[in-house]
């Protein structure tokens, strides 16, 4: 590996000097093992330590296959479907390596006795398989997670409808957290090159699926002068819509959880703010019976923060705990829009309030490449900004996943891979410094 990091390194190398590079043996890798995933069987979720699953070693660099890249990775993030898989919760994802592995002799790469995981990076291209036309080796990357077959006439209007649409790194074997990562070419784009490796990978994800969700006609499809209530606006997800609600000229609300967090908010350009710890609403009154009074408080609280309206959309992503509010609060023929559930998957509301008043729930999962490719489009512009809290080393990893699933974090959490420190890999230092005090302010979220 050192002789990847110092052709990384090196101002003067070429594209054919990074594909004359011998490629290792094997490489580090963050990964689990399926002999441990009943480790914390009988466990309650906040109980199960993902610095007891995650382990650092080295495993054998994946065989090539047509259509896709090895890429040298210099720095990853820790996403909440890496705690997920630390968890093994709500299945261990060897599951997910099992089916993958039965497509196909190529795909049964991935189903092996441990699984390397993260869904982020930032790297460098060593090598392309058969078919690989728009990506060569010496390519500065970052990779969004979505990985597809596209064989089914299914996903070519939508990849995110691809019968075979997986989570690389979750889904699929050989992800980011690690010194190399196996990806699709289609995965690809170019690293905003005002930004260090670290700052490049922290946005892929969360900042893709914020972009569907909120912005895209797949999802909300937000426009200017929208109310967007946020939950967890803060957060490595929220942060991201509470920009775009911004820089798209809507008026966000953003829901927090302390005063911390508040003030991340703030710095972010947000005015309207509800610090819910300290205002103290209790939506659930035990854990089988909601309280719509609470909805109602709730909803009055917004109406004075936006002079009398209610939200138009509401950027959904906790579940179980929030969700029946969610839907009260949102304006007749408004949308909530949801990704996720980390709060619990058993989403309960009245439908009354959805039906009567014509409201719409919309899924929404990560994003195509055409939506990835935009949001990164925008953090090249300097539109988007990472909100990256705190780096952690490859080594640290379980550290990271700990945090992020104790919400000891701030916004997200970036890891080191092949990079030996901070602040490595900005390519235009120009444009950085149009943008340094943005990416400061958000850095130090």
């Amino acid at each position: 590996m050192n002789q990847i990091l110092d052709a990384i390194l090196a101002p003067e190398s070429t594209r054919e000097d990074f594909a004359a590079l011998p490629l290792p043996d094997s490489y580090r890798a963050v990964t689990v093992h399926k002999d441990e995933a009943d480790m914390f069987d009988g466990l309650p979720t906040k109980e199960k330590d993902p610095r007891k699953s995650l382990h650092v070693e080295e495993v054998p660099v994946p065989e090539l296959g047509p259509g896709e890249a090895l890429v040298a990775v210099m720095a990853s993030s820790v996403n909440y479907n890496s705690v997920w898989t630390s968890i093994f919760e709500p299945m261990s994802t060897f599951g997910f390596l099992e089916r993958y592995g039965k497509l196909s002799p190529l795909t049964k790469r991935h189903d092996l006795p441990y699984h390397v995981i993260g869904s982020d990076l930032a790297g460098v291209v060593l090598r392309t398989g058969p078919g690989v036309n728009a990506w060569k080796p010496g390519d500065e990357v970052v990779a969004h997670c979505l990985s597809v077959e596209l064989e089914s006439a299914d996903g070519h209007n939508d990849t995110m409808l691809d019968p075979e649409q997986r989570i690389w790194g979750f889904e699929t074997n050989f992800g980011g957290l690690a010194e190399i990562a196996l990806v699709k070419s289609n995965q690809l784009m170019p690293k905003p090159d005002h930004l260090s490796w670290e700052e490049a990978a922290a946005p892929g994800l969360v900042n893709s699926t914020a972009y569907r969700q909120l912005v895209s006609r797949n999802g909300a499809g937000m426009k200017q002068g929208d109310n967007v209530l946020i939950w967890g606006a803060s957060g490595g997800l929220g942060s991201y819509a509470t920009q775009f609600a911004l820089a798209g000229g809507a008026n966000p609300i953003c829901v927090v959880s302390s005063d911390q967090k508040a003030e991340i908010c703030r710095k972010m350009g947000a005015e309207a703010i509800i610090d819910r710890n300290a205002e103290g609403y209790r939506f659930w009154k035990d854990e089988h019976e909601q309280d719509p009074r609470e909805w109602k408080r709730f909803g009055k609280r917004i109406r004075e923060l936006t002079g009398g309206e209610d939200v138009d959309i509401v950027f959904e992503h906790p579940g179980r705990e929030t969700f029946g509010a969610s839907v009260y609060v949102t304006r007749k023929g408004g949308t909530i829009v949801t990704c996720a559930s980390t709060s619990g998957y058993n989403h309960e509301y009245d439908n009354r309030y959805l039906w009567m008043s014509l409201k719409r729930i919309v899924g929404s999962h990560f994003a195509n490449y055409r939506e990835a490719w935009e949001a990164n489009r925008l953090i090249a512009k300097g539109k988007i900004h990472p909100t990256l809290s705190k780096t952690y080393t490859l080594e640290e990893t379980g550290q990271a996943a700990y945090d992020v699933h104790r919400n000891l974090h701030q916004g997200k959490v970036g890891v080191l891979a092949l990079a030996p420190e901070e602040g490595m890999g900005v390519r235009d230092a120009e444009k950085r410094a149009q943008h340094i005090d943005a990416i400061n302010r958000f850095r130090n979220v």
